[in-house]
């Protein structure tokens, strides 16, 4: 049996993040087990391949959701990565950070050294800021030396450009940088792609750390349980190449970390035994360790998407079919521009539900192509564009649960879209002013007409109609073990990321996360890593940044 310093579980963002840091000391050995396969797929690196990897079962774990009233009975897509660089290599590839108050507010319910002054030198660390001018590389807000190039778009295109003009119509301003001193505004997207290829956190972090000796890194190896001496975990089981592989065990001589996002990690802590006793009592797992929030607290954004016909332009619809489709291959092979260069969403805009109050709880998404049935995996045959909206810190609590002691049974996954009336409010302006945008003076030489939810949909009644019927997931899950102090029934860790009530065992990645962002993860989730990396070397934090109003 090996042993190794440190054993993580999963080469997600977080995994590969820690796996680098962790094994820049050569004196500590580090073994990371990765479900999936190596990264190796070429749709993964080409950015326009995430509606490939959104439906393959190669790279992706392909989870569902249970339904649920405001799914209207459906079951929505869960895609969470399976593959070096997890999630990372199959996401939209946008760097999103969220607003100050996030995080103040995560130090607010008790988790300190999480306030906003705290993460911000972590978020500098892990990026290369990429900025095409002075006021977009802010030395206060954005890191230059890290291992993720942050760029800004460089496609230009008449419909977003009318888009980006008709929100200023609408009275929000134009912003530079929305990972910078304020979110608010409109602009292009910033992403972690260089050169035309996604950058993972497989390319950014783990693969310059797989040169090291003292890293072991193992794919297709599929965590079956966390080992557990007392209330202390040793070790991993695992079995190599899956349900028929062999099984094998690694020990952990410090800690064992777990890396596998917000459904794998409360999933293989239940059936390790750790968790409510309620629930593995039913499931008929022997209690190592009672839990009670493990898999509760599950958010995640939901987003109805408007689309609209566009004529006068060619949108990415006609350029993925057929012969065009053809000069854009030869345009990416030749100079790594062009569609291929895309991620799903161009431009974004932050902005509020209630004009009276100064809180910028909506993110809406633009991008000039449309999908058939809102779901992001194949373009409609007319000529479109999208908008979709979302309540960016939502009220609304799910969770997630083993569905049987097998650990290589689906969890179930109940995120409770929508049940909060709160999340329901502030949609529903979400959608109104998704609708005022489309229909905004510079955008009409483009805009035709709207197919979805169409012109007869117009009372607030129609409008949560059709959030029913298309609304989808923007693959934000979150929560399920929560950061928070010991007198938060619902605590998974505590503010140093360690499993409450056993040693030598942590969990770093979104699931830790107390509340929502208003962002994306994954940015978020590799400053997590980051700071977590100096938490288990016992290294003092990055000194905090003062940032005045």
């Amino acid at each position: 049996m090996e042993t190794f310093d440190y054993v993580i579980v999963g080469a997600g963002s977080a995994g590969s993040v820690l796996a680098n840091r962790l094994s820049e000391d050569g004196k500590t050995t580090v073994c990371v087990l990765e479900a999936g396969p190596r990264d190796w797929h070429p749709f993964i690196h080409i950015p326009a391949g995430f509606m490939y990897t959104l439906v393959n079962p190669t790279v992706n774990w392909l989870y569902t959701s249970e339904p649920s009233e405001w799914t209207g009975g459906r079951r929505i897509a869960a895609p969470r990565g399976k593959t070096l660089g997890g999630s990372s290599s199959i996401n939209g590839h946008i760097y999103n950070r969220g607003q100050r108050l996030d995080f103040d507010g995560w130090a607010q319910r008790g988790n300190h050294g999480w306030g906003y002054s705290d993460v911000l030198p972590y978020f500098r660390r892990s990026e290369r800021r990429m900025a095409p001018d002075a006021v977009a590389a802010d030395d206060t807000f954005r890191g230059k030396e890290g291992n993720l190039p942050i760029n800004d778009l460089d496609w230009r295109d008449p419909i977003c450009e009318a888009f980006i003009e008709g929100a200023q119509q609408l009275g929000i301003p134009r912003n530079r940088d929305y990972n910078g001193a304020q979110q608010a505004g409109v602009s292009y997207v910033q992403r972690i792609v260089q050169n035309g290829r996604r950058v993972s956190a497989a390319r950014g972090y783990l693969k310059p750390a797989m040169k090291r000796s003292n890293l072991t890194v193992r794919t297709h190896a599929h965590a079956t349980s966390i080992v557990l001496e007392g209330k202390r975990a040793v070790g991993i089981r695992y079995n190599k190449g899956g349900r028929s592989g062999t099984p094998v065990e690694v020990r952990a001589a410090k800690e064992v970390i777990l890396c596998g996002g917000a459904v794998n990690s409360p999933q293989l802590l239940q059936v390790s035994g750790v968790g409510p006793a309620k629930l593995l009592g039913e499931l008929g797992i022997p209690v190592k360790h009672e839990l009670a929030g493990v898999g509760e607290n599950l958010r995640d954004h939901y987003a109805p998407r408007f689309v609209a016909r566009v004529k006068n332009a060619e949108t990415i619809n006609e350029l993925s079919h057929g012969i065009k489709l053809v000069g854009q291959v030869l345009k990416y092979a030749a100079t790594r521009k062009g569609i291929l260069s895309l991620n799903p969403t161009l431009v974004y805009v932050f902005w509020k539900s209630d004009e009276r109050v100064d809180n910028y709880d909506l993110q809406l998404t633009f991008t000039p192509a449309s999908y058939k049935e809102g779901v992001q995996s194949k373009l409609d045959d007319f000529p479109g564009m999208t908008i979709a909206s979302w309540q960016q810190r939502p009220d609304s609590i799910g969770w997630v649960r083993a569905k049987s002691a097998d650990p290589f049974t689906a969890p179930l996954i109940q995120p409770n879209y929508l049940a909060a009336e709160s999340d329901r409010q502030v949609l529903l302006a979400g959608m109104k002013l998704a609708r005022r945008l489309l229909h905004s003076p510079a955008l009409s030489k483009f805009y035709d007409r709207e197919e979805f939810p169409g012109p007869q949909a117009q009372s607030d009644e129609d409008l949560m109609t059709a959030a029913k019927q298309r609304g989808t997931t923007t693959f934000h899950l979150m929560g399920t073990c929560r950061m928070a102090p010991d007198t938060d029934p619902t605590a998974v860790v505590d503010d140093q990321l360690r499993v409450r009530g056993l040693k030598a065992l942590r969990v770093v990645d979104a699931s830790i996360m107390p509340t929502m962002p208003s962002a994306n993860l994954n940015a978020s989730v590799l400053m997590i890593a980051e700071k977590a990396a100096d938490m288990i070397r016992g290294r003092a934090p990055l000194e905090a940044t003062i940032v005045r109003d």
